[in-house]
C-alpha cells in the first residue's frame, strides 16, 4: 500500500449469492477495505460485517450517507442497480455495479449520463474480459493475426430448473430480472462476441421461447443472427433445460485462421500451420460459495477499476463500454419477444 496515498473506503449493496465474489476480492487488495454492507435481510448484512469487521446497514441510504464512502459495488437484483446507483452518484461515490446495467435501456442510459455528469466512475462487471483465454483471442485479433473475422457463434447449455427459480422472489420475472437465459447467462458469451467485433450492430434477428419452465414466464430459449456493420455475422444459441452447465463454446472463423475458446480454454489455429493456446490461471482467492461458471477474474476487474478511482489507469469497462453490449440484449428482446411461444 506504499505507493498509495489513500485506502479506499468501499461499501457493498446486496450479500447475497454473488456478492462473495466481490468479497473474497476486496480482501485481497491491500489497498481498499471493505468499511459497510448492506442487505435488506439483516442477518445476511450482520454475517458479512461479522466476518469482514465492517459495519452492517439495511438501509442503503443510510449507509451512503453516514460512511464517506469512496467506492461501492452493487450485487442487487436487476432492476435496482441503475436506482441505487444514481444516488451513489449524486453523492459523490464511485460505483462498480454488477450486470447487467438494468432491465430496460432507458435506465441505464441515464446512469451512464448522470455519472459523468457528476464526474464520479461507473464500472459494469463483465469479468468473463480478463480471463486468459479471452485475452489471447481479443489480442490474436486486434493484432491482425487472425486477420478479418467472417463469422462468429456462440453456443450456452446450462441447467436452471423450475427450483432455481422458486428459490427467489425476482429471479425469473420480466419486471425484476429482465428476462431469463438471455441477460442472466448468455450475456456474458454475448459481450464476449460483440467486445471482440468491436463493430455497430447493424440488425438483430431472434427468436425465443419456454419450453421447459412451469413457474415463470421467461424465455428459457434463444437463438439469433447478429450482422455488424463490418460485415461479421454472429451467431448465438443459448437454453437453461439441459441437465448441468456445460462450459461455453465461442469459435470465431477468420481470414487467418479459426478461434476456439469458453471462460477456461482457448485453442487458436493459423493456416499457416501454426497454433496459440491459452488456459486459465489457478484460482488463488478465496470465493466463498462462489460458482465455477462465474470465474475467478472478478479480482482482476475489480483491481483495475480501484486504480481508475486512484487515478493510475484509464477505466476499462466504463458505464459507456457496457452500453454497447446492453444495447444489443435490449435488441434481442425488442426481437424476440414479438413472437414469443
Amino acid at each position: 500500500m506504499d505507493k498509495y496515498l489513500k485506502q479506499l473506503k468501499v461499501g457493498i449493496i446486496g450479500c447475497g449469492r454473488i456478492s462473495v465474489m466481490h468479497l473474497g476480492a476486496i480482501a485481497q487488495i491491500d489497498y481498499a477495505k471493505l468499511v459497510a454492507c448492506c442487505d435488506v435481510e439483516k442477518e445476511k448484512a450482520d454475517k458479512v460485517a461479522k466476518k469482514y469487521g465492517a459495519t452492517p446497514y439495511t438501509s442503503y441510504k443510510e449507509m451512503i450517507d453516514r460512511e464517506n464512502l469512496d467506492v461501492v459495488h452493487i450485487c442487487l437484483p436487476h432492476y435496482l442497480h441503475s436506482k441505487v446507483a444514481l444516488y451513489a452518484f449524486c453523492k459523490g461515490v464511485h460505483v462498480l455495479c454488477e450486470k447487467p446495467m438494468d432491465v430496460d435501456l432507458q435506465s441505464a442510459e441515464n446512469a451512464v449520463k448522470i455519472a459523468k455528469e457528476k464526474g464520479v466512475l461507473y464500472g459494469v462487471i463483465f469479468q468473463c474480459r480478463y480471463n486468459n483465454s479471452v485475452k489471447l483471442v481479443k489480442n490474436a485479433v486486434e493484432s491482425g493475426r487472425l486477420g478479418k473475422i467472417i463469422s462468429a457463434r456462440s453456443t450456452l447449455t446450462w441447467t436452471r430448473p423450475d427450483s432455481y427459480y422458486a428459490e427467489s422472489d425476482w429471479k425469473g420475472t420480466w419486471d425484476k430480472e429482465g428476462g431469463g437465459v438471455v441477460i442472466d447467462q448468455a450475456i456474458h458469451s454475448i459481450d464476449l462476441v460483440n467486445w471482440i467485433v468491436d463493430s455497430p450492430v447493424e440488425s438483430v434477428s431472434c427468436s425465443m421461447a419456454n419450453r421447459g419452465h412451469k413457474t415463470v414466464d421467461v424465455e428459457d430459449s434463444a437463438e439469433g443472427l447478429i450482422t455488424y456493420k463490418n460485415g461479421v455475422i454472429y451467431g448465438f444459441y443459448c437454453m437453461n433445460n439441459y441437465g448441468c452447465d456445460e462450459p461455453i463454446e465461442i469459435r470465431l472463423y477468420c481470414e487467418n485462421g479459426k478461434a476456439d475458446f469458453g471462460y477456461d480454454d482457448a485453442y487458436i489455429s493459423y493456416n499457416d500451420g501454426t497454433s496459440e493456446e491459452a488456459h486459465q490461471d489457478e484460482n488463488t482467492v478465496e470465493y466463498e460459495g462462489g460458482k465455477d461458471y462465474w470465474g475467478f477474474q472478478h479480482i482482476r476487474q475489480i483491481t483495475q477499476f480501484y486504480k481508475s478511482v486512484l487515478g493510475e489507469e484509464e477505466l476499462e469497462i466504463s458505464g459507456e463500454e457496457a452500453l454497447k453490449t446492453h444495447r444489443l440484449i435490449m435488441e434481442i428482446y425488442k426481437q424476440g419477444k414479438e413472437g414469443m411461444v
